[in-house]
């Protein structure tokens, strides 16, 4: 079994994920891609990159994710809960779909996920776990922002919560907490030019760091902004 670590990235197709993929690959990294409708990226090495058909809302996808990248690469030792939606509605305008949705996407997919890894990331000795969160796990910004801060604040919970349980086995957890970056979800509803977020890149640094700390490091959340605000 290679000694080059194994990440698993959802939904890597584009965005943060992509760019976080070509960053681990830049640093020697393996990858196994989660994507909606999976493709091999044009800069991928298929020795040392899977793809996988990763859809957040089967609650089985995970655990067959895990038993596809340990089949590829014998080892997982980080995780990187990338994937989530944004509904811009207010908690009053918001039914119970709507936070169904939410909380499937960016709660439950990556609290699953954790789960069906947790063996392969304990066995690691120093497996990760990073959650993209937002600022908008931390404050609520504005009405439209609610409802999806109802769900990045239980996102951000998430992560501590991986934190504390996994602690003891070497697994390390941390909530990454940026505000608009260069997305097409950003780009849906800041108004702001791609020159004015932050940008994938930095983030997937940020994260590329972060997850190469030694166990004696650990970082609980990073946050991260493009802009003034009063706390963040």
């Amino acid at each position: 079994m290679s000694e080059d670590r194994v990440a698993l990235i959802s939904g890597a197709s584009r965005g943060i994920g992509a760019a976080l993929a070509q960053e681990l690959a830049a640093r020697g990294w393996r990858l196994s891609l989660g994507m909606r409708q999976p493709e091999m990226p044009a800069w991928a090495d298929p020795a040392r990159v899977h793809v996988f058909a990763y859809d957040a809302f089967d609650a089985q996808a995970g655990i067959r994710w895990n038993d596809a990248a340990i089949d590829a690469f014998g080892r997982i030792d980080a995780v990187v809960a990338n994937a989530g939606i944004m509904i811009p509605k207010t908690v009053i305008e918001a039914d119970d779909n709507d936070m169904d949705q939410l909380f499937e996407v960016n709660v439950k997919a990556p609290q699953r996920l954790a789960k069906a890894t947790w063996a392969a990331l304990s066995e690691s000795g120093r497996g990760r776990v990073i959650i993209i969160g937002s600022l908008s796990g931390k404050r609520v910004k504005s009405a439209k922002s609610g409802l999806y801060a109802v769900s990045k604040f239980a996102a951000v919970a998430l992560a501590h919560a991986l934190r504390h349980a996994g602690f003891d086995l070497g697994i390390r957890a941390t909530a990454i907490c940026p505000g608009f970056v260069a997305t097409d979800m950003a780009r849906g509803i800041s108004g702001k030019a791609d020159s004015e977020m932050t940008s994938p890149q930095d983030l997937a640094r940020i994260v590329s760091m972060l997850i190469e700390l030694p166990n004696e490091a650990s970082v609980a959340e990073f946050a991260i902004n493009c802009q003034l605000e009063e706390s963040y």
